[in-house]
């Protein structure tokens, strides 16, 4: 079973992604274990315990940027998660830093359903 990693600030936002994932009509997505964290060091402490294959990753949060998580990511050696940026930052530049950053993918707030499901799923091994 693939494991899920969502870091996203806002609990509502934490709670439709859940029920999004719960509902996919890919099974690979729907039975994936969803883990989340509401910040950077939430989702630190989740990667230390154990290993995901994908992290939903918000941009802004409580205590800094996610893309310094991604930074993290990229510098480590051996298989690490794909990435996923998810903000409503969509300006070119953006999606530039993400992908430079080591992310894997982008996704713009706000976001269709199955917009959620198919990034998901492409990352999913």
């Amino acid at each position: 079973m693939s494991t899920i990693l969502l870091v996203e600030d806002e609990a509502l936002n934490r709670t439709l992604v859940k029920a999004v994932l719960a509902r996919a009509q890919i099974e690979a997505v729907r039975d994936a274990e969803l883990l989340d964290a509401g910040s950077l060091a939430a989702a630190r402490s989740a990667l230390s315990s154990r290993p995901v294959d994908v992290i939903l990753l918000d941009m802004n949060l409580p205590d800094g940027n996610g893309l310094t998580l991604a930074r993290e990511l990229a510098r480590t050696e051996g298989p690490r998660p794909a990435v996923i940026a998810v903000t409503a930052s969509v300006l070119p530049q953006d999606r530039a830093a993400a992908i430079e950053a080591g992310c894997d993918g982008f996704l713009d707030k706000p976001y269709a359903a199955a917009d959620l499901v198919a990034v998901v799923a492409r990352h999913l091994p």
